[in-house]
């Protein structure tokens, strides 16, 4: 694709990022075929095709409107045109500064602006967040019925921690939504790789990755959790741990790009390098030590589990890299899973997407529990809390992280 950018951005960092990730787009119109907004509303402006002319134009010095920022807004950010593309587009780096420029120039009415700040101001606080929860959950037999499903119930797991220490030694993440919303994950997490011989840690001064700031374009308070967390991380680092282990797929895609946020921070870019290279997906940790789970894994002994349908996160397949990863590793633990249309596609969640643009998200969500209950499995697993919570709103099969089944499996755990 042929640029000319405006003065105002061509000599910049992210022009020139911007002008490198346009240069390679051919206009072959392939990731429009994995797109689901287009799938949905069959407008070129609401596919990762039409969404780069639009953005093209702006780098080159038109005026976005308030058009320009709803189709950009309708993206999942899912990244599956980026796994189709067979140019190696950077789609989602390119709408980062498309949005950022779009932000700046449009701005947002004063009840979407207040929605973004009181998702920004929420969210990531997990003490204020869980507090909300509960009273949420107190109201939910005063509600509609559609409304009271959106509300999460509470978890029946188990969320205790093994005492055992180990002189392998892996940091967790706690994230900001997850504690109140599924709380046994992280501990299934640490029962199982205490199983293997791995202590799993958890830093008490960590908490949100700064996703949620980064999507809704607060990147100076994005950058500060991130700063945080490599603050409370670093001491465990210099002492030895192994990896900073992701229970939620989303969290891990944002960990991951640490470095590349904080590349010119000169206090934090060194850190932030490493901790990037450090983070891995639980299933990443469990497939290299499943030769040890093997042995002890159980599956069909314990109820429901003989038959699940694996729904596999966008930020798992085609922000990670690691798509079939936690099915492959599930079928060779003795799992049976059943067939997933579509699994491609994203189930609509996306952060604050669900919020944000509900209508679209709720026609997503409608196909994905289609697609997962046609094998009629006993139960639902995933790997990231935004699609687990998103999901179980719309079924009344358990929707589990995976982790959580795998921990259940194994006896004594």
């Amino acid at each position: 694709m042929q640029t000319n950018l405006a003065p105002f951005i061509e000599d910049t960092p992210e022009g020139r990022e911007a002008d490198a990730i346009l240069r390679k787009c051919v206009h072959c119109g392939f990731c429009t075929a994995t797109c689901p907004t287009y799938q949905l509303l069959g407008d070129e402006l609401d596919g990762p095709r039409g969404r780069i002319y639009l953005m093209k134009q702006v780098l080159e010095g038109a005026n976005p409107t308030a058009r320009t920022q709803l189709h950009l807004d309708r993206c999942l950010t899912c990244c599956a045109c980026e796994t189709t593309c067979p140019s190696g587009v950077h789609y989602s780096r390119l709408l980062d500064i498309g949005r950022h420029l779009v932000e700046e120039r449009v701005g947002r009415g004063l009840v979407e602006s207040l929605l973004r700040r009181a998702l920004r101001a929420v969210i990531p606080r997990p003490a204020l967040f869980k507090s909300l929860l509960y009273m949420g959950r107190l109201a939910r037999p005063l509600l509609p019925a559609s409304l009271s499903r959106k509300i999460p119930g509470g978890t029946a797991a188990r969320p205790w921690w093994p005492e055992a220490s180990h002189a392998r030694r892996m940091l967790v993440l706690e994230g900001c939504v997850q504690p109140a919303l599924s709380p046994a994950t992280n501990a299934a997490a640490a029962r199982v790789l205490d199983r293997i011989g791995i202590t799993l840690v958890r830093a008490p001064r960590a908490g949100c990755c700064g996703a949620v700031s980064f999507h809704l374009d607060a990147r100076e308070q994005a950058l500060d959790h991130m700063r945080r967390n490599i603050d409370a991380w670093w001491p465990h680092i210099e002492q030895g741990a192994e990896a900073i282990v992701m229970t939620a797929s989303g969290c891990g895609v944002m960990v991951k790009d640490y470095g590349y946020q904080l590349a010119s921070d000169p206090a934090y870019a060194s850190r932030a390098k490493r901790v990037s290279e450090l983070t891995k997906d639980i299933s990443e940790i469990i497939a290299a030590e499943s030769a040890k789970l093997k042995p002890l894994c159980t599956p069909h002994s314990a109820p429901g589990t003989q038959r699940v349908a694996f729904h596999p996160p966008c930020t798992l397949q085609h922000g990670l890299k690691l798509k079939g990863r936690v099915e492959n590793l599930l079928t060779s633990l003795g799992y049976s899973l059943t067939p997933v249309p579509d699994s491609h596609l994203c189930c609509g969640s996306a952060g604050t997407y669900s919020i944000l643009q509900p209508e679209l998200s709720q026609k997503l969500l409608a196909n994905k529990i289609a697609a997962l209950e046609s094998g009629a499995p006993a139960a639902i697993l995933t790997a990231n809390i935004g699609c687990q919570s998103h999901l179980q709103s719309a079924t009344d099969l358990p929707v589990r992280h995976w982790i959580e089944a795998l921990a259940d499996s194994l006896p004594n755990v």
